[in-house]
């Protein structure tokens, strides 16, 4: 926590000039917030159209209103003697900014008419409140037989998700700073994701530093799905990163002869999904491409509540505009993925479920 130490006694002259100044820095600072108080309130929750939110805040005002009614009772405060507390719509407004439109704290600050440190805070605030009510709410498996039907669609039966990773850039941390570095140079966190055939999360992982291999964060996820009390029998796709297990299918890697290339092609025609959801996620939530410029302990929030949100936009259908994923692929190209590096020691049980696909593959229409 930051303290401020006493300041020393203001001299004892010019006492009027003093004075004046002060006055003067007050006018101009009330007529500055009154200013941005009606930019908010009557110009965007009044006069914006649908349009302007989506490009701005990524999604319609109804689905933000919608929202904002989800998280008030876990933001809403009260008015002080000092002053009057943020609406929860003007908290939501200010922290969803943030997270579209990389703007620095001071930029942001200033479109809505508040103080540095309240962007900050209330970035903190409604991402915490995000993952406390609608975490688990949003980002759940859903309904299997619907995802399973989804990816027996695109070529791949059985098949209940797709799963990777991807390095979110951040800014280098207070402590333990290497840790962080990933192969690719930069600062990172990983985001280990599971999304279903519609490019929605349905598990995630946020917070592991650059600097882990993939393998050991699927390890320490717990990853397992199920319905109901009982382990599902499908598969779920990783890349050669992953290890292979009878519940996760990965690419043939090494020599490959026909029928082992078009397993590779129908397992990764289908694991694209999580690099679209990758992509929409980001290209939504650009956030995620300014290296965060928060504490260790704050990213995990904000990414998790990216994916929240990105869940929430997907399910109501909110349009997505192909500049923001231009622009994504833009800013990827600053920070490229670090390659993946295969992991071996295939299971045999694993093995033979692999081999019975292939086969099936092989003798199936392309």
């Amino acid at each position: 926590m930051w303290h401020q130490e006493s300041a020393p006694p203001p001299p004892a002259t010019p006492i009027k000039q003093e004075v004046t100044s002060d006055w003067w820095d007050c006018v101009v600072l009330t007529i500055w917030d009154d200013e941005h108080t009606e930019w908010w309130d009557r110009i965007v929750m009044q006069m914006w159209d649908d349009e302007q939110w989506v490009q701005n805040f990524r999604m319609w005002k109804a689905t933000f209103l919608e929202l904002c009614s989800e998280l008030a009772p876990a933001l809403r405060r009260k008015d002080t003697n000092m002053r009057s507390a943020l609406t929860v719509e003007k908290r939501v407004a200010i922290a969803l900014w943030k997270m579209a439109i990389p703007d620095c704290y001071r930029s942001v600050a200033n479109q809505f008419g508040v103080g540095r440190s309240t962007v900050g805070v209330a970035l903190t605030q409604v991402c915490t409140a995000i993952n406390r009510v609608l975490l688990r709410r949003t980002v759940t498996l859903g309904n299997v037989s619907e995802i399973v039907d989804g990816f027996d669609a695109m070529g791949f039966p059985n098949c209940g998700g797709a799963i990777d990773g991807t390095h979110i850039p951040i800014l280098a941390p207070d402590h333990l700073a290497t840790e962080y570095i990933n192969r690719k140079g930069y600062f990172s966190m990983v985001l280990q994701a599971l999304v279903d055939h519609r490019g929605r999360f349905t598990d995630i992982n946020a917070g592991w530093s650059g600097k882990v291999h993939d393998a050991r964060i699927f390890r320490n996820s717990g990853l397992k799905i199920t319905v109901g009390d009982v382990e599902m029998p499908t598969v779920i796709l990783g890349d050669p990163a992953y290890p292979l297990m009878p519940w996760l299918m990965k690419p043939y890697t090494g020599s490959l002869d026909q029928s082992k290339e078009r397993f590779n092609y129908r397992l990764s025609r289908s694991r694209m999904t999580v690099e679209c959801a990758f992509g929409r996620l980001k290209g939504r939530w650009r956030c995620l491409y300014g290296r965060l410029d928060l504490s260790e302990n704050n990213i995990p929030a904000v990414i998790a509540s990216c994916c929240v949100l990105h869940n929430i936009c997907e399910n109501q259908g909110e349009r997505f505009c192909p500049v923001w994923e231009t622009e994504a692929q833009r800013l990827e190209e600053a920070y490229e993925q670090p390659a993946t590096r295969s992991i071996r020691g295939d299971k045999g049980e694993a093995s033979r479920i692999r081999e019975a696909l292939r086969e099936h593959f092989s003798h199936a229409l392309p």
